[in-house]
């Protein structure tokens, strides 16, 4: 299909202000961590780190990025073992309901986070909450895993659907077992579809802030909950600016090296 030059020149102009309205506050956000005025002033007229140096010395933001690590990590391990087996289970075998169930999985990702967080605020304070599993960093990271196991599904689920299953065969045939041919023919066949996926899981786990706010316990925050308790103070909007250029930096890199992994699969 061919575009006439208006056709070309009026996309590029739309493509170009849509990517501005959406980085250019980003890149406002990282050049004001860097700021020396606190009222966020633009042009910046002076640099300085020390807005830095004051967020990695306040003991409350070192703690929320010590429990965003701890969540993140573990919502991303149970998403890569359950989004694995889900996926794979999908892939190989036909059985009653498999549409159902692949629905199901896929459903909390497209669900509002508020309505998850509510769903399982309620499920954890009526039900867990009398057997001695109230909220806390444990809810939180079950409801992180709740959506994060759909990046490693649907990703592992695709390359799977790609794959030769003829090479599981040949090596079914050759006398190999069931655990072999998996360790041996099928992960490596998926292997870097696995890592993309848990690198989103883990970007998105870590960047979560609607479910985690539902999820959390009183006093449990990561650091986008320590965002969104601190910018209405005044003195720590500099340092607020700076956990969000953190967050943006953290968020760019798992997705940058998921890219280069699934663009690498399709050489």
């Amino acid at each position: 299909m061919r575009l006439s030059t208006p056709a070309k020149t009026t996309l590029t102009l739309l493509a170009g202000l849509i990517m501005a309205a959406i980085y250019l506050p980003l890149m406002l956000v990282i050049a004001n961590s860097v700021n020396a005025t606190t009222s966020g002033a633009f042009p910046i007229k002076e640099f300085t780190t020390k807005w830095w140096v004051a967020a990695w010395n306040n003991e409350g933001v070192r703690e929320a990025l010590w429990t965003s690590v701890k969540v993140a990590s573990v919502a991303t391990a149970i998403s890569l073992v359950l989004g694995s087996m889900v996926a794979f289970a999908l892939s190989r075998y036909d059985f009653f309901g498999k549409s159902t169930v692949n629905l199901l999985v896929v459903l909390p990702i497209a669900l509002p986070g508020i309505v998850t967080g509510v769903a399982l605020n309620n499920t954890f304070k009526t039900v867990l909450e009398p057997l001695g599993i109230g909220l806390g960093l444990f809810s939180v990271i079950v409801g992180h895993a709740t959506f994060s196991i759909v990046m490693v599904f649907n990703n592992v689920q695709a390359r799977m659907g790609r794959m030769n299953r003829g090479l599981e065969e040949a090596a079914m045939d050759m006398g190999a077992n069931m655990f072999k041919t998996f360790f041996q023919v099928t992960f490596p066949g998926f292997r870097s579809a696995f890592i993309a996926g848990g690198l989103l899981a883990f970007a998105l786990s870590f960047d979560e802030i609607v479910v985690t706010t539902f999820t959390a316990a009183p006093g449990t925050e990561t650091l986008p909950i320590w965002i969104f308790n601190n910018m209405s103070r005044p003195n720590q909007a500099p340092v607020v600016n700076v956990i969000a250029a953190v967050l943006i930096i953290a968020s760019m890199i798992p997705v940058y090296l998921s890219q280069r992994l699934t663009g690498d699969d399709k050489k």
